[in-house]
């Protein structure tokens, strides 16, 4: 509001100046009619043109700034997503070859498990052998 304060006194708006509404409006009565003329000031246009240049240039700046993220970002994602992939796949081998593992070792186990018995058989019929004489 300072900035209309040279302009209150003015003699170019006839005293309309306590009727002001904003900058570059303003409202005057006209004689005894209920009719009200509007009087548009002349506003440097360029300067707000300029500033909404540098704004908008900004705003593109920015807008560059974010797309060049999304790009990294997306970059980043996919190559995640494909080390997501062959871990996977390692896992999925691991598991594999471990169960193949797990099968042969427990055959094998079994057949130890057998032997075992039958050896534990074989010495106890030995020693209820020799015991008896």
């Amino acid at each position: 509001m300072a900035a209309n304060s040279h302009r209150v006194g003015s003699s170019s708006y006839g005293g309309a100046a306590p009727y002001r509404s904003r900058d570059g409006l303003s409202t005057r009565p006209v004689g005894a009619s209920e009719e009200i003329q509007l009087r548009i000031d002349p506003l440097d246009l360029d300067d707000e043109i300029t500033g909404l240049h540098r704004q908008v240039r900004r705003l593109k700046h920015v807008a560059e700034d974010i797309g060049t993220e999304v790009k990294y970002q997306k970059n980043f994602v996919e190559e995640l997503q494909m080390t997501m992939i062959k871990a996977q796949a390692g896992v999925k081998n691991n598991l594999r070859r471990l169960n193949q593992s797990i099968i042969q070792s427990g055959s094998n186990h079994i057949i130890h498990v057998i032997l075992f018995a039958l050896v534990c058989f074989f010495v106890v019929y030995l020693g209820s052998k020799m015991f008896r004489k």
